[in-house]
């Protein structure tokens, strides 16, 4: 039986079944620090005034920055492939209220 090496510089992903499911998400919400962004991908349902967070992705700037220029360059390829991606004049979301204090001078 030989062993299998992956080539230089190739990463060998796993995608475990639970995972590869996915999570549907209708709505994101991103917070940042000095060293770190967070992801939150929320479900919304229609007229339901709650909504959970399903998955939560934290990323150092450096990594936030490769996937906005990566989602940039596949919207791009989207839009070439399929026609260009219609936004609504108004947004599908209520106004969300996240109960944090407002600021104050």
């Amino acid at each position: 039986m030989s062993d299998k090496k992956n080539a230089p510089g190739q990463l060998n992903i796993e995608l475990p079944e639970d995972i590869a499911e996915g999570q549907y998400s209708n709505l994101a919400v991103i917070s940042h620090n000095h060293s770190e962004f967070v992801l939150d991908f929320i479900m919304m349902a229609p007229n339901v005034p709650k909504a959970k967070v399903k998955s939560r992705i934290i990323l150092t700037p450096q990594h936030a920055k490769r996937l906005m220029m990566a989602l940039a360059d596949n919207i791009k390829r989207y839009e070439t492939q399929f026609g260009h991606i219609h936004e609504p004049e108004t947004p599908p979301y209520p106004t969300m209220n996240f109960n944090t204090p407002t600021a104050q001078a």
